[in-house]
């Protein structure tokens, strides 16, 4: 993102003909919302002074503790291209949310990434690095403009047009990301049907949320410009791949250095980096109520599919759950591979960023690594072989996160609290619902 300061962004507005501006923040649940102003207030926003009511957002604040304060990053500005009007531009901002005596609320997702960077920054640490590979779906909409489970093309893994039929829009999709300054690395047709990934270029890990939860949003306006629905939804259809997000992920020191490449190490890794996956492999159980967080993201975490299923980890085993990919020097990195993108990508960040570096101040001790296929042993097999499963369901994630102190710990207690009520209740209706498939089922055999 380019540096902006207050005068600068009230210049580029005006010279821009910007109109309309949208203060952006996201939920617990990962969903972006925003406050929208007249370009005449812009200069107000500025100063921190405009005022929301978060008892209207789901995970915030009681009634009686409403009155929240939106505080715009000055280099998130950003004016908008994918939003066609006559009367002039529209911009948008991305902010923390603060509280009337000054203080960051303490259930503002993006404050607590901002938490536990700084405690990385206290270790020692320069920044960490993350390169995301969301994939979504595109289906096609009916005649009244509802989404369908209808795919818009046959394609598989890379194929090209005209078999790849969203060729178009995925092309236009990352023309508007580079439009508005974003570094794309690649873009392809995903291996399911109708199915796309977008990757991101490395960077620190505030600024790669935010350019995600942008991302979101552009995915889905240039789609419906192209008569489709994008949806994150990690499992739409059964039997075929679902849609993951590899996490890609690297400490830098203060001088910018990869602390995860040692040419002398192992697989030319250091200790950093082995200790960073131990801690990331102990406290997966648990973070994957975070990085999976939906009832749907368990349909995605099935054998068959590739989409990790056990804690591991390989630097040449796709079924593990954390890749190294070849890549050395400052391109040494770890890749998580569970993580879907129906995730809030804060909460997320946070609690991955905690898991390792949990294992670096623990020291702890990296197992070894996997090469076997794991979709071919039985649970017993890994068991003798100290290889965990990830939860296979909504509920068994949300009792991991309750044991582990370390997840706890990152995302606060208010975010907890309403995060696992909120995920209990969805539980809750899942289980009680009568499903099509138990119609099916039962009811012409009983």
């Amino acid at each position: 993102m380019a540096k902006f300061t207050k005068a600068a962004i009230l210049k580029n507005a005006k010279e821009e003909n910007v109109k309309y501006v949208r203060l952006c923040f996201t939920d617990i649940h990962g969903v972006i919302k925003n406050v929208e102003i007249p370009a005449r207030k812009l200069e107000e926003a500025l100063d921190n002074e405009i005022m929301f009511d978060g008892s209207s957002i789901d995970g915030f604040v009681r009634i009686q503790e409403a009155d929240m304060y939106l505080r715009p990053e000055y280099d998130s500005w950003l004016i908008s291209s994918w939003e066609q009007t006559t009367y002039g531009k529209v911009a948008l901002l991305i902010c923390d949310i603060y509280l009337p005596n000054g203080e960051p609320f303490v259930g503002d997702p993006r404050g607590i990434l901002k938490r536990n960077v700084l405690k990385m920054v206290e270790m020692g640490f320069g920044s960490f690095n993350v390169g995301l590979e969301p994939e979504f779906f595109l289906f096609k909409l009916d005649d009244d403009g509802r989404p369908t489970l209808d795919f818009n093309d046959n394609g598989g893994y890379f194929d090209l047009a005209p078999v790849d039929g969203a060729e178009d829009c995925r092309r236009d999709i990352v023309l508007e990301l580079e439009r508005i300054g974003f570094n794309m690395e690649a873009s392809h047709h995903e291996v399911a049907p109708g199915q796309h990934e977008i990757n991101f270029q490395y960077e620190n890990v505030i600024e790669c949320c935010d350019q995600l939860q942008i991302f979101k949003v552009i995915v889905k306006n240039v789609a419906k410009r192209h008569g489709l629905h994008a949806t994150f939804m990690p499992k739409p259809i059964s039997d075929i791949n679902g849609s993951g997000m590899h996490t890609n992920c690297s400490l830098s020191d203060k001088e910018g250095n990869n602390v995860f490449y040692d040419p002398k190490g192992e697989i030319e890794l250091s200790n950093i980096a082995r200790q960073w996956i131990a801690g990331i492999m102990e406290n997966a159980r648990a973070f994957t109520a975070i990085t999976n967080p939906t009832i749907n993201s368990y349909k995605r975490l099935v054998p068959g599919y590739e989409a990790p299923c056990y804690v591991s980890w390989s630097d040449a085993n796709r079924s593990a759950m954390i890749r190294i990919p070849a890549k050395r020097g400052n391109a040494t990195r770890a890749e998580i591979r569970s993580v879907d993108p129906s995730t809030n990508p804060y909460l997320a960040m946070s609690a991955i960023l905690a898991s390792g570096l949990n294992g670096i101040e623990k020291k702890l001790e990296c197992k070894d690594r996997v090469y076997i296929n794991l979709y071919e042993l039985s649970r017993d097999e890994r068991e003798i072989m100290g290889i965990e499963n990830l939860p296979e369901n909504l509920k068994d994630a949300l009792k991991a996160l309750k044991r582990n102190a370390v997840i706890q710990e990152a995302l606060g207690n208010h975010v907890i609290e309403k995060f696992i009520e909120a995920k209990h209740q969805e539980w809750d209706d899942f289980r009680t619902n009568v499903t099509e498939w138990e119609i099916k089922k039962y009811l012409n055999i009983m």
